[in-house]
């Protein structure tokens, strides 16, 4: 029957004219149920540590999402599979607002020194229960045998669907592109940081491997762990992948030596500031360098080619800004997640 309503809809659907009927994500006419993808929005901002605006990053992408093209040559029928993205909790975004306060007030205690230990672990338990809300919810969604996608928020949300992720797979691999390494301990006392959300997902034992791309700005504690760990993290820095193109191998080569350190089930974890700075100008924490859009889908692309399965993925730190350019990119960077990872399904 679930079959039947869905090839209904996919032969009443124009996709020629997507987003003028139907308001779901990209303009699709599809319910949760029906849907093999299941977009989780976690409008969650609590311990950024520079620009602000993450919180409104799921309904800025929802609402760039309906302008985009359905056709996609690397997937061109991959949104007859269902892509749909769950009601955005107005619940969790209004506790954002009240724990982002709390936090203010513990970040100017902090900086001069004075620690409320009171108001921190009340913050960090804040933090758990959106961590705990998260797993909870794709927990669910995954015991339904849908796939499953998270769109932030700051880059803590992920974690809770991580350890979801490690009830399902007894090995994955993480595939983290992004400015930054965060793989701090606590980072400013918040457990729960964004910049602590590698150093955290770690403690996960089904996580064999974390491999970092595009890496240029960490500290030189992230740098003692990433030494530590080196049989478990790998790094690939910014510079060390523009160094080698510059001197002259050609960026499949890059591309495959990375992914040659990665096992059969990936996640993919996109901080929006992976990107040239250009293409997200109000993410929290941009710094210069950085990837294209066409070079990251090169990369996933190549990453099903050589035999790769992606079972997961969030998209975290994109801001609304005074226009919709956040938005839009970061609306087509997730409908690529989306394409690609139900191409990449088909990988055993």
């Amino acid at each position: 029957m679930k079959n039947k309503i869905l090839e209904d809809k996919i032969s009443k659907f124009d996709p020629n004219d997507s987003g003028s009927l139907y308001h779901g994500v990209f303009g699709l006419p599809f319910n949760q149920e029906e849907s093999k993808l299941i977009i989780v929005p976690v409008p969650w901002e609590a311990t950024v540590s520079y620009g602000e605006g993450a919180v409104l990053g799921p309904k800025t992408i929802l609402d760039a999402s309906q302008q985009i093209d359905l056709y996609d040559l690397i997937n061109p029928n991959g949104w007859k599979e269902g892509i749909a993205m769950q009601d955005i909790p107005s619940s969790i975004f209004y506790k954002s607002k009240q724990v982002r306060e709390k936090a203010l007030k513990y970040l100017e205690q902090y900086n001069y020194k004075k620690v409320d230990e009171d108001l921190l672990n009340e913050i960090n338990n804040d933090c758990l229960d959106i961590k705990n809300y998260v797993f909870e919810t794709t927990k669910e969604l995954l015991n339904q045998d849908k796939i499953v996608g998270i769109v932030g928020g700051e880059h803590s949300v992920p974690l809770g669907y991580l350890e979801a992720l490690a009830e399902k797979y007894d090995d994955f691999g993480i595939l983290h592109i992004d400015a930054h390494s965060d793989l701090r301990d606590a980072y400013q006392g918040f457990t729960y940081s964004h910049a602590s959300i590698f150093f955290n997902a770690l403690k996960i034992k089904n996580i064999s491997k974390l491999v970092q791309v595009g890496i240029r700005d960490f500290c030189e504690q992230e740098n003692d762990l990433i030494k530590k760990e080196n049989k478990r993290i790998s790094l690939f820095t910014d510079y060390e992948i523009k160094k080698d193109i510059f001197c002259g191998k050609t960026l499949k080569d890059k591309f495959a030596e990375i992914i040659k350190k990665l096992p059969q089930n990936v996640y993919i974890s996109f901080d929006i500031d992976g990107l040239i700075p250009y293409l997200s100008p109000n993410t929290g924490t941009p710094v210069i360098g950085g990837f294209s859009v066409e070079e990251m889908v090169f990369l996933f692309e190549e990453l099903i080619d050589l035999g790769r399965k992606i079972i997961g993925f969030d998209l975290c730190e994109v801001a609304e800004g005074k226009d919709q350019w956040d938005g839009n990119v970061g609306a087509r960077v997730l409908y690529k997640l989306c394409l690609l990872t139900l191409k990449s399904q088909k990988n055993k």
